[in-house]
């Protein structure tokens, strides 16, 4: 669900026991690694990122992940759950973005 008015979006992804990093993160108590969750975060919020600027990765527009604050893991993510990524534009200072 994007929202450019607002500038927000959600985004899903349904966590199944078949993705390839449980094999080994843990093969007996299967967590979907944490910097896989904020890579999932960091292109929800560049997806909103291209809507706003009404471009696209193919016209050589590039986003660099440069860092968060303030980060918590509030539950693990395990097999099975749905993952809700929300981002919400904030502001733009230097060329960069900041989104929560």
């Amino acid at each position: 669900e994007l929202d450019v008015e607002t500038k927000s979006i959600r985004a899903y992804k349904n966590v199944s026991i078949n993705e390839p990093f449980f094999n080994g993160h843990f093969p007996q108590h299967p967590i979907m690694p944490g910097v896989l969750i904020i890579e999932a975060m960091a292109q929800a919020a560049g997806i909103l990122g291209f809507k706003m600027l009404d471009v696209k990765p193919a016209d050589g527009t590039l986003y660099y992940f440069v860092g968060s604050d303030k980060l918590r893991f509030r539950q693990p993510v395990l097999p099975g759950d749905q993952l809700i990524l929300e981002a919400k534009f904030l502001s733009c200072k230097r060329q960069i973005w900041k989104f929560e």
